[in-house]
């Protein structure tokens, strides 16, 4: 079939996805297939998306909500495209991002999982990013990392094919890893594309502008890391534009007794400070 298809997973969240949805539509090439994966009962969202079904390749609706993973595995599972993607309800991406993938894609065969950047410009530290840019041929370049977001990124179908899809229990971040052990090259492009991730507090179309609305609403991710209030949730944001800048090369830092030692490590961190720091 060839072309590219991208997968738009929604909730709860339809001023989101009344941005979202038309950015996603309006920023598909001519060969890009749409597909929408409904979670949820909110009726406002649903109506949000089927206010443009006819420009959908594909739809389903599951009320039981059963997260990402499921999903993701659909959309590999029955699409026939060479470049597969995913896009959260809460992106917007930048014009032209999926011919830049495409093409880096296209002149760069180790690239595996590639994507666009979605830290303000704040949260870039040069120094801890100058150690991980990296260039490859036909002048593209990298933020070399073995695993980005799971939103707006590209990966070449011949990834999937030779790693499989998600696991039980398996996140994209591990998924990633996997993928990265089999010699693809990971990363975001550089100069960066952006991606405005609404939900971080900082962004101009976000939800969230007071603590009430962050506890009336949480990002699954809030709720995970403990962030009540937009200051938390703000500095985790930071903290984990940190993280990926930081992130080690070596693929044994993320296996056998290295990731032991780190998980330990992380869950003294949580014990004792309440925070999870990824």
């Amino acid at each position: 079939m060839g072309g590219i298809d991208i997968l738009l997973v929604t909730y709860n969240r339809p001023e989101y996805v009344r941005l979202s949805l038309p950015r996603l539509l309006d920023t598909a090439t001519a060969d890009t297939r749409v597909w929408v994966w409904h979670n949820g009962t909110d009726a406002e969202t649903l109506a949000a998306v089927q206010a443009y079904r006819d420009r959908l390749h594909r739809f389903h609706h599951d009320p039981a909500n059963p997260g990402l993973r499921e999903p993701t595995n659909w959309l590999w599972r029955e699409a026939g495209g060479d470049y597969l993607s995913k896009v959260d309800d809460d992106c917007l991406e930048q014009p032209g991002w999926l011919e830049t993938l495409r093409r880096a894609h296209e002149q760069v065969p180790q690239f595996g999982v590639i994507g666009a950047w979605r830290f303000p410009e704040e949260d870039l530290d040069p120094e801890l990013a100058a150690r991980k840019l990296a260039d490859y041929p036909h002048g593209h370049r990298l933020l070399r990392n073995h695993w980005v977001q799971g939103s707006g990124y590209l990966l070449k179908r011949a990834v999937l094919e030779q790693v499989g899809p998600l696991r039980p229990e398996e996140s994209f971040t591990r998924w990633c890893l996997r993928t990265a052990r089999a010699g693809w090259i990971n990363g975001w492009y550089h100069p960066f594309i952006r991606e405005d991730h609404m939900d971080d507090p900082r962004s101009p179309n976000t939800i969230y502008h007071t603590d009430a609305d962050l506890r009336a609403r949480p990002p699954l991710s809030a709720r995970a890391v403990g962030a009540s209030t937009i200051a938390d949730w703000t500095e985790q944001m930071t903290h984990s534009a940190r993280i990926v800048q930081a992130a080690s090369l070596d693929l044994d830092d993320y296996y056998g007794w290295k990731l032991r030692r780190y998980n330990l490590g992380r869950r003294l961190r949580r014990a004792l400070t309440g925070r999870a720091p990824w």
